[in-house]
């Protein structure tokens, strides 16, 4: 396809590594008979890398057809995590390194799960927005402390810390938004 029909989100092949797109900047040189040229910002798949490409218009770029399949956490095996297809019940193994600090936010019996294929093969795993973990270890909650709210870390059961007001305690279930990493209330 032409670099000026790549959209937001389209997956692109560049160089031999696999990009997404974020965000494009068009630019029109003032002078006449001038090329438009395409500013791409793009992440590669996997890992995330950001990478700046720029394009004159009738530049080629290849697309890759990047498919979505829900998925559910099935079971760990050594440091890998599969995840089993929502409908016809493929097993993908995503490695550590596809996976990347979303570790934390993978937890059995939760959908919105989705892995991402290109050609069959396993490139990303997207999580859900936020997911509900469970407090292992945080320190009690002052008594007599004044009524300011504060916060205090917490481990939860995936190995993640994050921050939790201080009326929180262990074994107690919590929201956990995975954009941010932030406590998103009581489970």
């Amino acid at each position: 396809m032409k670099a000026s029909d790549v959209k937001k989100g389209n997956v692109v092949e560049h160089d031999g590594t696999v990009y997404q797109v974020r965000d494009i900047e068009r630019s029109s040189p003032s002078a006449r008979g001038g090329n438009v040229t395409f500013r791409f910002t793009l992440y590669s798949i996997p890992g995330g890398r950001k990478f700046d490409l720029s394009l004159r218009a009738d530049d080629d770029m290849k697309e890759m057809e990047l498919v979505r399949r829900a998925a559910n956490f099935s079971y760990m095996d050594g440091d890998a995590f599969i995840f089993m297809d929502a409908e016809d019940y493929t097993q993908y193994l995503l490695g550590p390194e596809l996976v990347g600090d979303n570790a934390g936010y993978i937890v059995e019996d939760l959908e919105g799960y989705y892995v991402q294929l290109i050609d069959d093969a396993p490139v990303a795993l997207q999580v859900p927005s936020s997911v509900v973990l469970t407090v292992v270890d945080t320190a009690p909650e002052m008594k007599g402390s004044s009524a300011t709210k504060r916060n205090k870390p917490a481990k939860l059961n995936t190995g993640v810390e994050i921050q939790v007001p201080e009326y929180i305690s262990n074994d107690e279930k919590v929201w956990v938004n995975t954009l941010t990493g932030e406590f998103a209330g009581r489970a």
